[in-house]
């Protein structure tokens, strides 16, 4: 049971992460409606639109094929994100893996809001290297937000370890979510990818695979191919490029992206090849909860 002081200690770190989000969001505020006058709406929209992505370790192949496309030249820029309806419905489907921890799907799968004060869900992820505050993007990719809000307040994650890290020139992210620590585990249910894919056009097959670039900062679910996200999800520590083909859903806040240069300063095994292995240092999530 925590003492008096750790009791106090987290409270202000809850406390000091709501007034930086307060304020960071307040600047962000500020720089939008100066883009908006002097450039407008075209160059507003494009900077918003300038998200990004990564790939799941659990099935080699993808893996293959993420790192192989983070060699590429260049990466296009994320297709811009249409509007959403004010709610949305959402499907949960079992998977054929039962969960690996125990869960259920989210309570509530219709009438999901993607407008007002639920847009944007702020999150504390505590682990052992550090704090890493987590802002939610419920406009964008909502059914993503509404599992992964349900799996926290299921403690899903308390006690896991991100059990993957990538470090080569083009791909840079930090892997978690799975309660087995194998890149195999999961919640026993799966849904469908939403931002970015969901922007591409359907009369260009090519589309999902060209890549595009996934910035440092970027929160995104890993997967197996299509309609398989369930709990693993990744953070990218430094700009990576890949196909559009891993679901946007959030952001890390500035002020935690000292826990990841921590992180990603002790390095990797290699121990899934060069450049990708498990973090050196292990990485274990204490709790996840919503501010």
């Amino acid at each position: 049971m925590p003492s008096n002081e750790q009791r106090r200690a987290a409270a202000k770190r809850k406390l000091e992460r709501q007034l930086a989000n307060r304020a960071e969001r307040a600047r962000r505020r500020k720089q939008l409606t100066i883009a908006g006058s002097v450039l407008g709406v075209v160059v507003l929209v494009a900077a918003i639109s300038g998200v990004y992505f990564l790939t799941k370790g659990d099935d080699s192949s993808d893996a293959k094929d993420a790192t192989q496309s983070s060699s590429a030249p260049s990466a296009a820029a994320p297709p811009a994100a249409a509007a959403k309806p004010a709610m949305v419905n959402c499907v949960y489907k079992d998977s054929q893996k039962p969960a690996d921890k125990p869960a259920t799907k989210p309570a509530k799968a219709d009438g999901i809001p993607t407008t007002g004060n639920d847009a944007k869900v702020s999150v504390s992820m505590e682990t052992n290297q550090g704090p890493i505050g987590l802002t939610l993007n419920n406009a964008e990719s909502p059914c993503t937000v509404n599992s992964f809000v349900s799996l926290a307040s299921q403690k899903f994650f308390d006690g896991t370890s991100c059990h993957r890290m990538t470090a080569s020139e083009g791909l840079k992210v930090l892997q978690c979510g799975d309660p087995t620590a194998s890149g195999m585990g999961g919640p026993g249910y799966e849904f469908d990818n939403e931002y970015p894919t969901d922007q591409l056009d359907a009369n260009d097959p090519m589309a999902a695979q060209k890549p595009i670039a996934y910035k440092r900062g970027t929160l995104a679910m890993a997967n197996a191919g299509p309609g398989t996200n369930g709990s693993q999800f990744f953070i990218v520590y430094g700009d990576s490029q890949l196909p559009p083909n891993y679901t946007i859903f959030g952001t890390v806040d500035d002020n935690s992206m000292g826990t990841l240069d921590k992180i990603a300063k002790a390095g990797q095994d290699n121990s899934n090849g060069p450049g990708d292995g498990k973090p050196s240092q292990p990485v274990d999530i204490q709790s996840v909860r919503l501010d």
